[in-house]
């Protein structure tokens, strides 16, 4: 497949609501944009070939963004995955792309990722807004490393288009500070339900 466009957007974030964020909050969101090939097919259409594209952009889109953010592994909390899918395509065609295979693209790049990687995808015009949803790589209650950015490319995707967006983020949410539970309290809470409690 051809891609007709990449988009790399980097965020430092170094303050917020007047609070300092030491250090800063760094982010990168890489998309790339390509001819979907089941564009105007039948719906019950052979997803391999998508679902094959995705592995390949799963790991060239990461080296790029840990090369653009300029991080190690080691240094990342969160992920996000997401596909925007053109007018002639449907939304299993975006579901190929981030959930059989997109995710493992990622963690064998990055030799990290215990937790699942939040993703969606959704179907619309050029210009249409996806939300990234960034979640934690390798415990799940870490509730600081959630967090969101919408994104958007004027130009795309265009009908027989899908726009397909990973990305990594450094740190949590600047001035995060809603504490929840950790997995002994829904662990606890969960063996509750099968005694009756």
């Amino acid at each position: 497949m051809t891609i007709r466009k990449t988009v790399t957007l980097v965020e430092e974030i170094n303050s917020e609501y007047g609070a300092p964020a030491s250090p800063p909050l760094r982010r990168v969101a890489i998309a790339a944009v390509f001819e979907n090939p089941l564009a105007g097919k039948a719906a019950r259409a052979d997803l391999k070939p998508l679902i094959d594209y995705s592995l390949e952009l799963g790991a060239s889109l990461t080296k790029t963004a840990l090369a653009t953010l300029g991080a190690s592994p080691a240094q990342l909390r969160g992920y996000t995955k997401a596909a925007l899918v053109g007018i002639g395509g449907n939304l299993e065609h975006g579901a190929a792309m981030i959930h059989p295979r997109l995710g493992m693209a990622m963690r064998r790049s990055i030799k990290r990722g215990r937790v699942i990687i939040p993703g969606h995808a959704k179907v619309g015009p050029p210009g249409t807004t996806i939300d990234l949803i960034y979640g934690p790589l390798d415990d799940g209650w870490d509730l600081d490393a959630f967090d969101s950015t919408p994104v958007l490319i004027h130009d795309a995707p265009r009908p027989h288009e899908i726009v397909l967006w990973i990305g990594y983020a450094t740190g949590p949410r600047v001035n995060a500070r809603s504490k929840g539970p950790d997995q002994k309290e829904v662990d606890a809470l969960v063996a509750s339900f099968a005694s009756g409690q």
